[in-house]
């Protein structure tokens, strides 16, 4: 599924992975088109392909769901498995929340629950990094589903976090 602000113009395509059958791109989809990008939706959990290359795309932003990087279920793995593209190839990719822990577990890194075991269900604080604000304009809250968090893996840039769960993006 593709969308652009014009489709008689040729916009460089983001490629967004979803996790949800009803899922959007939410605000993250519209600053990409509001910047001139066109977006390449894709939602591997029900059956929809990964691209072996990103040749045709400018990058690739990979969102939340109510599963877990630890699953076992055969998407998760391929979709972890697919983050080495983006990243061999030097494109710029985006992990909200579970396609932040997948690029973790790609980069050998570790996901697991809180210490204090505590689980985030609700609004919650949202904080951008100076890199995260050059981005876009991030709102104060956000609906947050969680139990897991994540160490930042060497070489990521961190772009939002929250008290609770420091690593979210």
């Amino acid at each position: 599924m593709l969308f652009q602000t014009d489709p008689a113009k040729n916009h460089p395509k983001i490629l967004v992975v979803l996790h949800q059958e009803h899922s959007s791109p939410g605000r993250v989809g519209q600053e990409l088109i509001k910047r001139g990008f066109a977006l390449d939706i894709r939602k591997p959990r029900f059956g929809d392909s990964l691209p072996e290359t990103m040749c045709g795309h400018a990058g690739a932003v990979i969102f939340g769901g109510p599963m877990s990087a630890n699953d076992a279920d055969g998407f998760v793995h391929k979709e972890i498995d697919w983050i080495r593209v983006p990243l061999r190839e030097e494109k710029p990719f985006l992990g909200i929340c579970l396609g932040a822990q997948m690029m973790v577990k790609q980069l050998g890194g570790t996901v697991r629950g809180h210490h204090d075991e505590l689980v985030e269900i609700g609004y919650y604080p949202l904080q951008p990094t100076p890199a995260g604000k050059a981005l876009m304009d991030w709102p104060n809250k956000v609906y947050q589903w969680h139990r897991e968090g994540f160490d930042l893996p060497k070489g990521a840039e961190l772009l939002a976090g929250g008290p609770t769960y420091p690593n979210q993006a």
